[in-house]
């Protein structure tokens, strides 16, 4: 009977961890896609919303022109007005995504294009930590690129 018991769990104990982790992959791109939208949108409240700042959060841009940007991280809670807003939309993709326990880190390729359909292109990094049941973004590196 035993033996029976730990190969039962033995066999359900990863599918129900695979399980967890697809819903966590799922709701970690909602939120980034929800991040991306909501910039875009101009909803400064449910952008910061998306965001959680610790002090050990950073967020370092590279340029095409190969500058680096070290932004400050409370940007993303409180963004000048004129940053927001400008409409368009974005398109991430090839997600590779790893989660332990309750921190995440996250890459995916993103598009982004502005209302008058000028793409402009990156890789991201996303580290993220799971706070009171909700994804939150804690981080990120975004690297721009000339397609």
């Amino acid at each position: 009977m035993i033996k029976y018991l730990t190969a039962l769990f033995v066999t359900i104990y990863p599918l129900a961890n695979y399980a967890q982790s697809n819903t966590d992959s799922a709701d970690i791109i909602a939120l980034l896609e929800k991040e991306a939208a909501t910039w875009r949108a101009g909803d400064a409240k449910a952008h910061a919303d998306c965001w959680a700042i610790r002090p050990y959060s950073r967020i370092l841009i590279s340029t095409t022109e190969a500058k680096v940007i070290d932004l400050d991280p409370n940007f993303m809670l409180n963004p000048p007005s004129n940053m927001l807003g400008n409409g368009g939309r974005a398109i991430l993709t090839n997600h590779k995504i790893g989660i332990t326990g309750n921190s995440a880190w996250v890459s995916h390729d993103e598009e982004s294009i502005s209302k008058e359909g000028k793409s402009t292109y990156s890789y991201e990094v996303r580290l993220l930590e799971k706070i009171n049941g909700a994804w939150k973004l804690v981080g990120q590196s975004v690297h721009q690129y000339k397609k």
